[in-house]
């Protein structure tokens, strides 16, 4: 191996030893600071290690007083609600797009482009208005409306794996009589395991990540989830933030054991249903 080489190879090796220090350095952080005191984390700094790790008096209280069970609940019936619909829907809208030929198809996908590029901040003045007047405002079901929307990376999950579904199946259903909706539902949706799988994955992780819309939509007194339960102890004059770290430790580790059991399955079916 001549010495170009080495070169290159030792300065990837400490490029990427660089990039997970940078991307390491604010987790470390967080979780030293979930087991120190709140004069010991406004007073060190943030890589200094606690002085004791079984200090555990801050994950009572994010447990406790931050309704992080309440959370988790409401959370998972987001989750649940939002991620079948937003399946049925955007597996609803390959079938028609792939199965159909009809004015206005490219348009369509173009739209849902569209949709994914402009942010969201921008419509939520006319999305606030329009949630407000279904009365649903301030409940659970206001954000699952807006979750059941399918994004462009679902429907092109979905169309990569109907492509794979030769159409001579269809054919012959409708030769014995079967509806296009038959077709659809008992037909092509169990073939579709697959590319749901990774859907699935992708929108479960999406909601359960975010915060902007149910801070904006369910403010309400019990309706927080696990990302809105952190807010709870920022105050005007105090910010427990060793509180805050021990919280986010928690709402991280459903999250880490679910990406550690199925990693293969997320990575596999990105790259293989969602490039175009």
């Amino acid at each position: 191996m001549n010495i170009r080489k080495i070169t290159l190879k030792t300065i990837k090796y400490i490029a990427l030893i660089l990039w997970l220090l940078i991307l390491f350095t604010p987790i470390i952080t967080i979780f030293f600071g979930s087991f120190k005191t709140y004069n010991e984390f406004n007073n060190t700094a943030g890589i200094t290690p606690p002085d004791s790790f079984l200090n555990l008096s801050n994950y009572k209280d994010a447990f406790i007083n931050g309704k992080m069970l309440v959370g988790f609940f409401n959370t998972f019936i987001l989750i649940l609600f939002g991620v079948g619909g937003s399946v049925i829907i955007g597996s609803m809208v390959a079938f028609a797009i792939n199965r159909f030929n009809f004015r206005g198809k490219k348009i369509i996908l173009f739209m849902y482009l569209l949709v994914s590029i402009v942010p969201m901040e921008i419509s939520q003045v006319a999305t606030f208005k329009i949630i407000d007047a279904m009365g649903i405002y301030n409940t659970r079901l206001a954000p699952i409306v807006l979750y059941l929307g399918a994004d462009v990376l679902m429907v092109y999950i979905y169309l990569q794996m109907l492509e794979k579904i030769p159409k001579d199946i269809d054919k012959a259903a409708r030769l014995e009589g079967a509806s296009y909706f038959k077709i659809y539902w008992k037909v092509i949706f169990p073939l579709l395991k697959p590319a749901t799988a990774t859907a699935c994955m992708i929108k479960i992780i999406s909601i359960y990540n975010d915060f902007y819309i149910p801070f904006l939509y369910m403010p309400g007194e019990g309706l927080n989830t696990v990302s809105t339960a952190l807010f709870k102890f920022i105050g005007p004059a105090r910010t427990d933030w060793q509180i805050i770290c021990a919280a986010i430790i928690i709402s991280m580790i459903p999250m880490i054991i679910f990406f550690c059991f199925l990693q293969k399955h997320i990575y596999g079916g990105i790259t293989s249903g969602s490039i175009k």
